[in-house]
Formats: structure tokens, C-alpha cells, sequence
């Protein structure tokens, strides 16, 4: 698993040379000491690096520079402990290529009413001070995070914790290298898009490698590495007795571990941190990766069905935006309704490439037929997905733009026995009903492939997309469907001059 503590985020204070140098130094040390206290709490899981107080355009300008370069620095916090003149942030934010969050806060909590005086306001005026500095931003049309309160209170910190997640992921974004195993379904639209803009947008490279390229790896593995992979299998799934040694099908799992190996190798020495398949292009392969995908997204990689790109890439973002929390992200799929009017459910799963992040239990290990694709029974892992928050997530491309489509969802237990299902699976309610929320994911275009997380929020997923400058669709308890298709007009003018 990814470790954050690699990541770092900055925390710059302003102020300026007019309230003389004791002032200034008081200034230093109560950033120092916010920084420290921010970078010790276990919500946040990158290392918060103090810098000393800025206070002219140059020194701005040098430390957005700086940041900019810095290899591990993803973001940076402001806060304006005293008045810092926006006009002198315009050089040094116009260079700035870091997400930035906007801490409102001061160093004491309470008003000291008794000894309150002026130099206690000149020292401690974040209250205009951030002001002048927001103004800065919003007249420049600058994204950010503006996250309130005082620096020491729960919800700050987890504001801010969830924040330098996303800056994690975006960082992520920005070199991710997405290999496609062939090329998109045919005729498929949603799972489609342009690539080009993509990387404009996001910064991922999304290229393709015929599927000759993988398997002439695969043919690599030795007998040897299959056994050992063979036996992990034993020791981590409840393998279905024709998949264990001396079984009719032991072949089958040997085949599929030695797909994994394979897999991994390529994906490794290409440096690909995710990817994508298609059951239309197998040409030289024994079966559909099944346990392959399912275990590769697990250990962190992207995936998406069918040359599936766009979710492939959110796969990979959400797993590290989600490094370390309890919980999964895995792609995931609408399958298939359960109407009944009293309980209206979502069944979700794929042909065969869940994560078992996800699963509530132990996987089984099982083979069966899949029906398509033309090869031989794929093994796959096969469980439940427990009861609880989630959210899926959609990233679709609308030709002029990106549009990110969140539905809150509430999942269940799998209410009855499933035993002809040969999938993992998950069911869910969504948001705020069965008919709006399905009604809503339509009208805005949601693809049926999405990632479903049980550890992140809409919050973070408003963050990323505030990072990214794009569109941001939020399907949940408040959702109206008039005031939605509002919002979905007022998004196409808004984005017409794109």
C-alpha cells in the first residue's frame, strides 16, 4: 500500500514588514507551532512542513517557485496570521501549479477580554487578513479549499486531512501512466473518450499495447513462480475443491496465476499504474484475467473493463486518495434492479473483476463458464460486499469538458442466498430514492462502470474536482430532479466558452 508520509504539503504564512519585527517573529513561531500540531495529528497522513513567514512579492513568488519543483510537495497551506497585502500573492500565484487550501483560522481560540489591545489586534487580524488574500483568489479565479474554524478543532483537522488526500491523488493523476490491453468495446460510447484532452486535463498518458505484448510475458512465468503463487491462493481463498491440487480444474488456477505474474511484470516494468482489458481481444490468452484483476486492484492498481480508461484512472486515484482508511475502492458496475416497491435495491457487480477490498469475508476462489470472450473458464473471487456508506463515482467525457457524477449510496447485506451467482457483489440504495437517484445519474449522462468506495466521501471527491478546475455533479439526499436539470443547463452555459 502506498505510504503518504512520503507526500508532503507546505504551510505558508503571510503577513508584511509594517508591524516590525517582534511582531514578525511571533508570527513565525505560531505557524511554526500550528504546523507542527497539524503534521503530529494522525488524521493527516502526509508530513506538514513549516516555511518562514513570507512578506514581500519576491518572497512569494520564490516560495510558489520552490513548491512548484519540489518533488514530494503536492500542496500547499496558506493562512494570513496578520494583514498581508493581496496585491504583493498576484506574481507568486499566477506561477503556482500546487493545489492550495486556504486555512481561515488565529492562534487563539477565545477573545482574551480583559486584555485585549492593540497589539493584540495588530498580531492577530487573520480575520480581514485572509479576506484581502480571498479576494486575491477569487478576483484571479483561482480554485481552492477554504477550510474555518479554530486550527486545533476536530473538524478543521479532518477537513484539512481530507484534503491533502486529494492533493496526494491528484499528484497521482498527474504522471499516471494507463496501459489498454486492446482497444474500447466496440461500439460502445461512455467508456470511450478523448484521450489527448484527457492528458491536457489531468496529466495522464492513456497508450495502447496489442495484446500479443502481454501475453509474449506471460509466456515468460516458470513453473516455479506459478507453484508459489499457486499456494498463496491456498492460504488467502477458500478454493472450491475442483481448483485444488489433484482437482479436475487445477489447471485453470495455474493458468490464471500465471496471467497474474505475467500481469504484474508488464505493468511494473512499464511503470503502468493502471490498466484496462477487453474479452474482445484475448488473442493468445488462456482465459479472461479474473483473480488477476481482482487481486492487482487490491494491491492498489487501476482497472477498467472493456478498454474502460476513464475509470481505470479513478481507480487508481481513489485507492490512493484512500491509502491507509479501513475500507475498499473497486470498479464496479449497475448490474441489474431488484424493483420491489418497498425496497428498491441496486445490484452491482461485474463479469468478474471486483476488488476484494470490498469484501465483507473471506473470498471464495470458483471457476464457471463466463459465456463471452470465447475462452476458457476464468477463476474469479466471489463474496459479498458488507452493509454501509459508499459512493459511486463516474468520470465521463462530454466533448467540450470532463463531468464527475458522485452518487451517495447507502449498501445493504445481501439479503437472500445468492447461490447461482458466480460474482462478487455488492447492493445498494441510492440516494435520496431508487427512482431519483437512477433518474438523476441518467439525466446527467453516468456511465454504468464507476468506482465504488467505502472509505471516501462527495467531499473529497468536490476537492478533486476543484483541483482539476472540472465539472462536479453530486447526486444525494438533497437532490431534486428539477433543480438538477437546472444545474445541468447552467453547466452547459458555463462551459460553453470552453
Amino acid at each position: 500500500m502506498l505510504d503518504l508520509k512520503q507526500f508532503e504539503v507546505w504551510f505558508i504564512t503571510g503577513s508584511q514588514h509594517l508591524y516590525g519585527e517582534e511582531t514578525l517573529k511571533q508570527v513565525d513561531a505560531h505557524s511554526l507551532i500550528i504546523a507542527e500540531f497539524l503534521g503530529n495529528a494522525p488524521q493527516v497522513p502526509v508530513r506538514v512542513v513549516f516555511k518562514p513567514v513570507v512578506k514581500t512579492p519576491d518572497e512569494i513568488y520564490a516560495i510558489c517557485q520552490e513548491a512548484n519543483v519540489a518533488p514530494n510537495c503536492v500542496g500547499i497551506i496558506t493562512w494570513m496570521h496578520t494583514f498581508s497585502p493581496a496585491k504583493m500573492w498576484i506574481r507568486g500565484l499566477t506561477v503556482l501549479k500546487k493545489p492550495l487550501l486556504h486555512l481561515h483560522t488565529q492562534f487563539n481560540r477565545d477573545i482574551p477580554w480583559g486584555d485585549i489591545d492593540m497589539d493584540f489586534m495588530n498580531l492577530n487580524q487573520s480575520a480581514h487578513g485572509d479576506r484581502e488574500f480571498g479576494f486575491m483568489m477569487s478576483r484571479m479565479r483561482l480554485n481552492r479549499k477554504v477550510v474555518v474554524g479554530f486550527w486545533q478543532q476536530p473538524d478543521v483537522i479532518a477537513k484539512i486531512a481530507s484534503w491533502t488526500r486529494v492533493a496526494v491523488a491528484a499528484y497521482e493523476l498527474k504522471t499516471m501512466k494507463v496501459v489498454r490491453f486492446g482497444d474500447n468495446m466496440r461500439q460502445v460510447a461512455v467508456t470511450d473518450g478523448d484521450k489527448v484532452a484527457a492528458e491536457m486535463t489531468f496529466g495522464m498518458s492513456v497508450n495502447t499495447h496489442g495484446i500479443g505484448d502481454l501475453v509474449a510475458v506471460i509466456n515468460q512465468v516458470t513453473d516455479a513462480e506459478i507453484d508459489n503463487l499457486v499456494t498463496e491462493y491456498a492460504d488467502s481463498y477458500t478454493l472450491i475443491a475442483s481448483l485444488l491440487k489433484g482437482g479436475a480444474q487445477h489447471s485453470s488456477l495455474r493458468d490464471a496465476a500465471k496471467i497474474e505474474i505475467g500481469l504484474r511484470a508488464f505493468l511494473k516494468d512499464g511503470n503502468f499504474s493502471a490498466y484496462t482489458d477487453t474479452f474482445e481481444d484475448l488473442h493468445g490468452m488462456t482465459q479472461l484475467p479474473g483473480i488477476p484483476s481482482q487481486r492487482l486492484m487490491a494491491d492498489g492498481y487501476g482497472f477498467g473493463g472493456e478498454g474502460d480508461w476513464k475509470t481505470s484512472a479513478m481507480v487508481r486515484t481513489l485507492k490512493v486518495m484512500a491509502a491507509g482508511l479501513p475500507g475498499g475502492n473497486s470498479f464496479m458496475e449497475d448490474y441489474t434492479y431488484h424493483f420491489d416497491p418497498g425496497n428498491p435495491l441496486v445490484l452491482g457487480s461485474h463479469m468478474l473483476e471486483i476488488c476484494p477490498s470490498i469484501a465483507a469475508g473471506k473470498p471464495t476462489c470458483e471457476i464457471h463458464p463466463l459465456g463471452i470472450g470465447g475462452k476458457a473458464d476464468p477463476v474469479r473471487l466471489v463474496f459479498n460486499a458488507p452493509a454501509g456508506p459508499a459512493i459511486n463515482v463516474s468520470l465521463i467525457d462530454m466533448g467540450n469538458r470532463f463531468r464527475l457524477l458522485v452518487n451517495e449510496v447507502e449498501a445493504v447485506e445481501v439479503p437472500e442466498a445468492l447461490p447461482k451467482l458466480p460474482v462478487a457483489r455488492a447492493i445498494w440504495k441510492p440516494l435520496p430514492d431508487m427512482q431519483t437517484g437512477c433518474a438523476a445519474w441518467i439525466l446527467a449522462g453516468g456511465a454504468h462502470h464507476t468506482v465504488y468506495s467505502q472509505n471516501l466521501t462527495t467531499e473529497h471527491m468536490e476537492d478533486f474536482a476543484d483541483i482539476f478546475g472540472v465539472e462536479l455533479v453530486v447526486i444525494d439526499q438533497d437532490t431534486k430532479l428539477r433543480q438538477l436539470k437546472n444545474e445541468l443547463r447552467w453547466s452547459e452555459a458555463a462551459y460553453r466558452s470552453y
